[in-house]
């Protein structure tokens, strides 16, 4: 099974390098590395071409956002499977796309997703937020739940028959289409008990209260999109579910 990993990066040079050394450091061995650069000026772009050919295949140009990026990077894959690893992120041991692929042959499935630490920019180690996912029930989308993006992955031809990523919302992309494959076409889907991906705190999402309102604003418009009418609460029980993975809380959500 062939793995497509795309990483999306704009101005990023401090921490590109980390993101590529951990795709090239998995020890499965058929994965097709791709990087979408949207055209960086703070010395991203060296960084990215000193790695040579091992990166499968690099693009640099301008774009229309992080989600119009990745439906580029989309397009270019030629994997069975297709996954991200942001510039931000790290996955979390060299065995993990080893376990993506094992989740999908055990268990014939369409996508899998597993658990994502938020750690602190600077020192990895340290642990911000623990989201623990669990296993997917349809019903848990109307209670606030997502899988985490980063560690979602899908075959290609659930791309290619369901569609790419909403460019129109700036922020709930992610949810969106995950809302759309799993919750509205019931995509087959499984959980993988196990940290997944390192992903570094400051998401665009998050950033202020202000990211947030919009975001939860768009979340809901994620619904709609699909001819959807989430119950009242479930735009509310959606940041709830993130209070609570913070690592100050000794129970799970």
């Amino acid at each position: 099974m062939k793995v497509s990993i795309i990483t999306i990066v704009f101005n990023n040079a401090e921490t590109i390098a980390d993101a590529i050394d951990s795709v090239l450091g998995q020890t499965y061995p058929d994965i097709e590395y791709i990087v979408v650069d949207g055209a960086s000026t703070d010395g991203t772009v060296d960084v990215i071409k000193s790695y040579g050919d091992r990166i499968s295949k690099f693009v640099s140009e301008k774009d229309n956002g992080l989600y119009d990026a990745i439906n580029k990077g989309i397009g270019l894959a030629t994997g069975d499977v297709i996954g991200l690893l942001h510039s931000d992120d790290l996955f979390y041991s060299k065995q993990t796309v080893t376990q993506i692929v094992y989740a999908f042959l055990s268990a014939n499935t369409e996508s899998v997703y597993g658990d994502l630490l938020y750690v602190d920019k600077q020192n990895t180690s340290r642990i911000i937020r623990n989201w623990i996912s669990g296993k997917y029930k349809k019903i848990s989308f109307r209670y606030g739940w997502m899988p985490p993006h980063p560690t979602f992955y899908v075959k290609r031809t659930i791309y290619e028959k369901l569609g790419l990523y909403n460019t129109y919302l700036q922020s709930a992309a992610d949810y969106e289409l995950m809302l759309r494959y799993l919750y509205k076409n019931d995509v087959s889907t499984t959980y993988i008990p196990s940290k997944l991906v390192k992903m570094r705190v400051g998401g665009k999402s998050n950033g202020t209260f202000k990211n947030r309102l919009l975001a939860n604003q768009e979340d809901y418009r994620a619904w709609l999109i699909n001819g959807l009418k989430p119950p009242f609460y479930t735009r509310f029980l959606k940041p709830l579910r993130k209070l609570l993975q913070f690592t100050f809380f000794k129970f799970k959500w």
